[in-house]
């Protein structure tokens, strides 16, 4: 008897079916799983080193999202170069690299700064200096 309603094998299908995620979370989340990064922290900087490899320089964007997210991305393209070429095995392949990370209070922002050299991304952000606090002075009372 055909009710209309859709059957599901095991109970788990239906709550998969339900809550299946979309198409570019799960392509985000490969892509935030394949970029690795050193954070540092130095007296006056922090430092984040992002491993990038095969990117070219025009294919990498640094962020500043709602004034205090960094978001770090990149994308290594195949090789366009495939006429009169047979791979033989294709390990190292095209994709995409993704990272955001919420800065510390005292970051500046507006100093921020970004290298790239043999596939690795170096950002250096600035601490903004703090001002120590004052320590007691004695006021000298002079007496009339």
């Amino acid at each position: 008897m055909d009710t209309g309603y859709f059957m599901f094998e095991f109970p788990d299908e239906l709550d998969k079916a339900l809550t299946q995620p979309e198409k570019r979370y799960v392509r985000n989340s490969k892509a935030m799983a394949s970029t690795v990064v050193d954070v540092k922290e130095t007296p006056n900087s922090y430092e984040y080193i992002v491993d990038m490899p095969g990117v070219k320089n025009d294919g990498i964007k640094v962020l500043l999202e709602n004034d205090n997210v960094l978001k770090v991305s990149g994308v290594k393209k195949k090789d366009e170069d495939t006429e009169n070429v047979e791979y033989l095995k294709i390990e190292r392949k095209g994709g995409k690299y993704l990272r955001r990370f919420t800065l510390a209070e005292d970051a500046d922002k507006e100093k921020i700064s970004a290298a790239y050299k043999d596939g690795v991304l170096t950002i250096t952000i600035p601490k903004v200096p703090t001002r120590e606090e004052a320590k007691p002075r004695t006021i000298e009372v002079k007496v009339a």
